[in-house]
């Protein structure tokens, strides 16, 4: 595994202490993130079979490469959390933890003796996250939850698609993102409180359901104040035009956003057709919300007679915000995702080479990096036991008896 030997930045969150109570992705991929700029990432997986997307999707040597991506610069402890001596070892690492991190449904902690009261006895500083389907309280609480359905409760999925189709799925676990994302800034929001506000540790309740519902824009609003539901529309933005798919010769697709009032001029004479950068009816939004077919049509016809580098190179020229359709083969080649970091090179176990992505955000004094890919299960466990004082002969025994 590739790991940094020569010299480099600080990385902000050194010297934080987080534990990683969970499975999937939307309480590891929070934890991950703090791992990526400095956090000590204490990963708990149960001794078996570890984390299930340790083997989820595309496969190396019976080991996800998504598991690599998304475990990075975390350290591997097997625990069997029913068991009490294991429950002890929680306890004693939360102790020295500033944040701990779970998503198990609401309930099963405390029924280990590990939820938010008990934890916060210990070490009144700590920041928990707790990440669930449907939040730690209300009717739906025990319910239990999945990113599909909180796409769906959350207002995302109806969305997605045609008027005349299904409702589809977005392609990525959104769902499960956006949570691990409102769980990140609460973690650091709530170390900023006790950092600065008198060292009072609290929990954070992420829903996934609500962090879906959190970026559904005016949904709401519209609704309340007119009625108005907003529907299925395709590859079109509703009520900001142009701003849509456009098919171009050869059978891809451009992304052409020329909403701004200037950048929709500068788009009509790009495509020859000043007479409607001109049009007093279309010098605002409102006016071409309302011949949205008209717009569309003419910018379809533009496109539709020529190759897409070619309708690029026009659009870039005119200022004119434009782009194309990217798979992953587009990614990987693109210069502008390398020139940023954004494809790392990474060596797994057994030699082979392997891109992965980079980190976000970029900070300009303390970047956050890759240290070295998801580990193996268990491969920390005697490292973090040790750590707490145990000799061999007690881990010994912990794995003889399957607790570890």
């Amino acid at each position: 595994m590739t790991s940094d030997s020569t010299a480099t930045p600080p990385l902000p969150l050194a010297g934080v202490k987080v534990i990683e109570l969970g499975t999937l992705i939307a309480g590891p991929y929070a934890s991950s993130l703090l791992a990526q700029f400095g956090a000590d990432v204490i990963k708990v997986e149960s001794p078996d079979k570890g984390d299930p997307l340790r083997s989820w999707r595309k496969l190396h040597d019976g080991t996800s490469l998504w598991w690599y991506a998304q475990s990075r610069n975390k350290r591997s402890l097997t625990l069997q959390l029913k068991d009490p001596r294991a429950q002890e070892i929680v306890r004693d690492l939360v102790r020295e933890a500033d944040i701990v991190i779970e998503n198990f449904r609401p309930g099963t902690l405390e029924k280990w003796g590990l939820g938010w009261d008990a934890l916060s006895q210990i070490n009144p500083s700590l920041v928990m996250v707790r990440v669930s389907g449907y939040g730690q309280t209300g009717p739906y609480k025990d319910r239990p939850g999945f990113g599909a359905i909180a796409e769906s409760l959350g207002g995302l999925r109806y969305l997605t698609g045609y008027p005349n189709q299904p409702p589809v799925r977005v392609g990525v676990s959104i769902g499960d993102t956006l949570a691990s994302l409102y769980g990140v800034i609460g973690a650091l929001l709530a170390m900023y409180h006790r950092n600065v506000g008198g060292g009072t540790g609290q929990f954070v309740d992420v829903a996934l359901y609500e962090a879906v519902f959190g970026v559904m824009e005016s949904l709401i609003p519209e609704y309340s104040a007119t009625g108005h539901v907003r529907e299925r529309t395709g590859s079109s933005l509703p009520g900001i035009v142009p701003s849509n798919t456009y098919p171009c010769r050869g059978g891809l697709y451009v992304i052409i956003a020329g909403n701004g009032d200037s950048i929709f001029r500068r788009l009509m004479d790009a495509i020859g057709r000043p007479e409607l950068g001109s049009d007093p009816r279309f010098a605002h939004n409102d006016g071409r919300a309302q011949h949205v077919e008209l717009l569309d049509a003419a910018i379809g016809s533009w496109t539709s007679m020529h190759e897409l580098p070619d309708v690029l190179a026009v659009l870039e020229a005119a200022a004119v915000p434009s782009g194309p359709i990217y798979t992953a083969a587009d990614i990987h080649a693109d210069p502008h995702f390398r020139a940023r970091d954004m494809i790392e090179a990474h060596t797994l176990p057994g030699g082979l080479e392997v891109d992965f992505p980079g980190v976000v955000p970029k900070l300009s004094a303390t970047p956050g990096r890759t240290r070295w890919l998801g580990p193996a299960l268990g491969e920390h466990t005697e490292e973090i036991l040790a750590g707490l004082g145990m000799d061999a002969e007690r881990i010994g025994t912990l794995r003889a008896d399957g607790v570890i």
